[in-house]
């Protein structure tokens, strides 16, 4: 597993984590570690969203939702981007910014191999 990393070499989904309350973190963690270790698995943890993009779905105290976005390059995950869910769609802002973080890893990883 891996996080997404910006040009400017900040985390964006290790920051959101780290600025969430320990509780949070720990229910996220571990379903981010169930996704990542027991992978191909499915719902209710898991949910492909499209074009490559995976979210891990979780149930937060108070009847909140997180949702981390990821997608895989081989056996790796990539966490792409992270967010407390207000509304029963996936905001389509939160997904293209997955998509365009995956894309910009691709590109990135496509550069190393030539």
């Amino acid at each position: 597993m891996r996080f997404y990393r910006t040009n400017a070499g900040t985390e964006p989904v290790r920051e959101w984590l780290l600025s969430l309350p320990k509780e949070d973190r720990a229910v996220i963690g571990e379903d981010i570690r169930t996704v990542e270790f027991g992978w191909p698995i499915g719902m209710p943890t898991c949910r492909h969203l499209a074009n490559g993009i995976w979210e891990v779905r979780s149930s937060l105290p108070q009847g909140r939702i997180a949702r981390v976005l990821f997608c895989l390059s081989g056996a790796t995950m990539h966490l792409l981007h992270g967010f407390i869910k207000k509304t029963q769609k996936t905001p389509p802002h939160d997904l293209e910014l997955a998509i365009l973080r995956m894309r910009e890893l691709r590109r990135h990883d496509d550069g190393k191999s030539t």
